[in-house]
């Protein structure tokens, strides 16, 4: 199990604002029906590894789609192959730490 953080930034859009695209992305990201969770900086998925590589790709892909013609994305990946990780579990080590 593995835990994703991606950003997905459309260049050259004629605006500073990116919500609408966030947010369509956001909504693929929700019919993958893999956990995640929205913040300021990104979102960050929960699943199998290979799921999360198709779901990054598939929301690169999609982010064309709005007449878009550069897109930068960012992916960072955790796995862990001796426990199941759930979402929200490395902050609440840090937390119960603190």
């Amino acid at each position: 199990m593995a835990i994703m953080e991606i950003s997905v930034i459309p260049v050259g859009t004629g605006t500073t604002s990116l919500s609408r695209y966030v947010a369509s992305i956001v909504k693929l990201i929700h019919q993958s029906g893999l956990p995640y969770r929205l913040n300021d900086m990104g979102t960050v998925v929960v699943g199998e590894t290979n799921s999360l590589f198709r779901l990054a790709e598939k929301i690169h892909n999609a982010a064309f789609s709005k007449d878009v013609r550069r897109v930068y994305t960012i992916v960072k990946l955790d796995e862990r192959r001796d426990k199941t990780v759930r979402l929200g579990d490395k902050t609440r080590s840090v937390e119960n730490r603190s």
